[in-house]
């Protein structure tokens, strides 16, 4: 069992700043790769940053250079900064995790309930 928290979501202006977190916790043996994404009502989930146990990263498009994603393995949390917020930017955003349970098993996914950003002109 995992649970993923999150916290930093809220309502910003443009050209403000918002930082996420999201806290692992429950069955971990490894996490392989943990991310962002986001979600428009009616529309799909699309991956905003993610980032490796290695700490290889990958971004949309939209938001490179102005966000940035970063992992405290220890702790089992991912962090994404979102500089310079634009009101295109407000979404329903969802921490996802790659989760190693056990030794002996194999990787299964999870998501956090979703946390509100909106941008205000």
């Amino acid at each position: 069992q995992v649970q993923l928290v999150e916290s930093g979501g809220g309502l910003v202006q443009a050209g403000g700043s918002l930082r996420l977190s999201c806290a692992a916790s429950g069955s971990i043996f490894r996490i392989n790769a943990m991310g962002w994404y986001r979600q428009a009502p009616g529309k799909q989930r699309e991956l905003v940053a993610s980032i490796t146990n290695s700490g290889r990263t990958n971004y949309a498009d939209s938001v490179k250079g102005r966000f940035t994603i970063s992992r405290d393995n220890a702790k089992n949390t991912v962090y994404l900064q979102m500089n310079n917020l634009k009101p295109e930017d407000t979404f329903v955003y969802y921490c996802n995790a790659v989760v190693l349970p056990s030794y002996s098993g194999g990787y299964s996914e999870y998501w956090g309930p979703g946390t509100q950003v909106t941008v205000s002109p």
